[in-house]
């Protein structure tokens, strides 16, 4: 799979742009701050309808205006298809698929499929444990679409029932109490949580199933080997019965004395007994959860923990193989995605964006050796010294308000906003 064209309208700083691309690897130059990084996040918003870089929408159009709109022509095997996507301040995105009617955003999921590298992913090592989960909701939801809609009904009941937690806990206070009612619909909301959860966790465990021996030869592939990396999947179901809360605050790392025993292998449960796994904790968790106004069992509360050796990465991994566990994450998934789909020629297309300037020469050389036999490969820098020579490709200029064209590939701009 690669694309070969481009097009943004009022996408971050472009007012227009329009990129012509090949296979094969293609390397974006500019200093920073021109607009490398919007071009390729265009791309992985394409493939996961959110950013590596916000949270929210709202900046991803160019100031002043109320859309942006994301045109891409992809090659997938012999079949070429149009993606337009288009992104509003005022009301839900839209996707056309080779301008058929409107759809829904999330109708073209699956259809772009990309893996993003960048700085950010530091961050899923050092970072807190909902990075990790978004790594696997993100992942899943790219490699089963379906899946989208299990996240979005996970987060819809959870929601309504924090809600009468909420409003539960508030009543606690006040002299009414908490009345029969209450109680008899938080019973009812507990069996709605727990069937959500029940089919988020399974749809995680089994993609995480696919991951690790990928995980663990990435990592091998990108050091000298002396080191096992492994993730251990820590469900709230777990935590409640030991007491503890995995996902609900950051680990300290000085208390990380002894690791944590393996938990139960929940994987090897079904949807129904998962479901009743989570009544059972929900209830056990009924006072605490009245006390302080939210949902403490569920997949929202759950940790990946990746570990090197026998040590959590997170508080002991040193700099160079926290950024080893973080590339071997996003060549885990390019792996999982590749092995989905084995038509010729329909590999996801691999984005490293600045992430050779934070590797020392060796990480680099490895790194690029690993990917540079992808399909596409769109790399930004803001020198050409940053760029192994074993990446070396197409390039394309990005210039104070425009975009040059370097060997095969051309681009036109219409700058706007920086």
């Amino acid at each position: 799979m690669f694309i070969e064209q481009l097009s943004l309208t009022d996408f971050r700083s472009y007012a227009q742009v329009d990129l012509q691309l090949t296979p094969g690897v293609t390397v974006l130059v500019g200093s920073n701050g021109l607009g490398k990084t919007n071009l390729v996040e265009a791309i992985g918003y394409l493939s996961t309808l959110s950013s590596h870089r916000v949270s929210t929408d709202a900046p991803l159009l160019r100031f002043g205006t109320e859309r942006a709109l994301v045109r891409a022509q992809l090659v997938r095997g012999p079949q070429k298809v149009l993606l337009e996507l288009e992104i509003n301040a005022a009301r839900a995105n839209r996707a056309r698929i080779n301008r058929a009617n409107p759809v829904r955003a999330r109708d073209i999921l699956g259809i772009c499929r990309s893996v993003l590298f960048a700085p950010e992913d530091l961050a899923l090592v050092k970072g807190d444990p909902g990075g990790r989960r978004r790594f696997l909701d993100e992942l899943l939801v790219v490699r089963l679409p379906r899946h989208a809609a299990t996240r979005t009904e996970f987060d819809r009941v959870l929601k309504q029932r924090n809600a009468l937690l909420k409003s539960a806990r508030t009543q606690h206070f006040s002299r009414s109490g908490i009345s029969d009612g209450q109680l008899d619909t938080l019973d009812v909301w507990d069996q709605h949580l727990a069937a959500a959860a029940a089919n988020l966790l399974t749809a995680r465990l089994e993609l995480l199933e696919r991951l690790r021996p990928h995980m663990s030869e990435a990592y091998a592939q990108l050091t000298d080997g002396s080191k096992l990396l492994r993730a251990v999947y820590r469900s709230s179901i777990d935590a409640q019965a030991e007491g503890s809360e995995y996902g609900a605050a950051p680990v300290d790392g000085t208390a990380a004395d002894q690791v944590a025993p393996d938990p139960e292998d929940l994987s090897k449960f079904s949807v129904a007994e998962l479901t009743e796994k989570y009544v059972v904790a929900l209830g056990a968790s009924r006072k605490r959860e009245l006390e302080r106004g939210t949902s403490l069992v569920g997949p929202h509360r759950d940790e990946l923990e990746l570990l090197l050796g026998v040590a959590p990465a997170r508080g002991y991994a040193s700099h160079g193989e926290s950024w080893s566990v973080a590339l071997a994450l996003r060549l885990a998934s390019f792996y999982v995605l590749s092995e989905d789909d084995h038509t010729a020629n329909n590999e996801p297309i691999l984005i490293l964006d600045d992430v050779f300037a934070e590797l020392d020469a060796q990480r680099r050389s490895k790194l690029a050796g690993i990917v540079a036999s992808a399909e596409q490969v769109l790399v930004t820098a803001a020198v050409d010294g940053d760029i192994p020579p074993e990446l070396s490709g197409a390039q394309i200029q990005v210039l104070p308000g425009g975009v040059g064209q370097s060997g095969a590939n051309a681009a036109s701009v219409v700058p706007g906003g920086g």
